[in-house]
């Protein structure tokens, strides 16, 4: 089967992004789209389809059609703007054209999404508890209900789940007005 006919992401395939309401079963695919000028690389299990891309650029990146990225539906520079708005690492982009590459951003930030995962954005090394490292990248998506196959990455089970946040009570408020935290290291 060639990957113009494989199933999305939430079929276990890697033809296209999962459904928005279905978790992640891609296998560990890298695709590439490309032209001339850039290239586009798809990282199936890292992608939840946030839809950022679609939304950003849908006449190249439409998940229904297969393949589901064109790249030479709009310019190097419109189409990295687009990756870049992609919240899990999925995509990524090298410019052929001598455009600039990505950089991470500065500072590094973690954003927490309802119900969802926490977006972290810069230079990010991801490192298993033995210490060695699992990812080094520019964005990650890091799971918080900690029901995703892919620990510690997000894969969208949360949706899937019908997780949700424990809302702030004030009898779990910490000093920090969240949650209680863990005690700070001691090294």
């Amino acid at each position: 089967m060639s990957h113009e006919d494989e199933p999305s992401a939430s079929a276990g395939g890697a033809g296209a992004p999962p459904h928005p309401a279905e978790p992640n079963r891609a296998p560990p695919v890298t695709r590439e789209y490309g032209t001339e000028r850039i290239t586009v690389q798809w990282h199936a299990e890292r992608c939840i389809h946030s839809a950022n891309c679609v939304r950003a650029l849908p006449r190249v990146f439409d998940p229904r059609r297969r393949p589901w990225v064109d790249a030479q539906a709009a310019d190097a520079d419109a189409i990295a703007a687009a990756v870049l708005r992609c919240p899990t690492g999925a995509l990524h982009f090298v410019r052929h054209d001598g455009g600039a590459q990505e950089q991470p951003d500065v500072p590094t930030t973690l954003t927490p999404i309802r119900d969802g995962p926490l977006y972290v954005r810069g230079n990010v090394e991801v490192r298993a508890l033995d210490g060695h490292v699992i990812r080094d990248a520019t964005r990650v998506s890091v799971c918080r209900c900690g029901l995703a196959r892919q620990i510690p990455f997000c894969d969208n089970t949360c949706r899937k789940a019908h997780w949700h946040e424990l809302s702030p009570s004030a009898d779990r408020v910490g000093p920090t007005g969240g949650p209680e935290s863990a005690p700070p290291s001691t090294d």
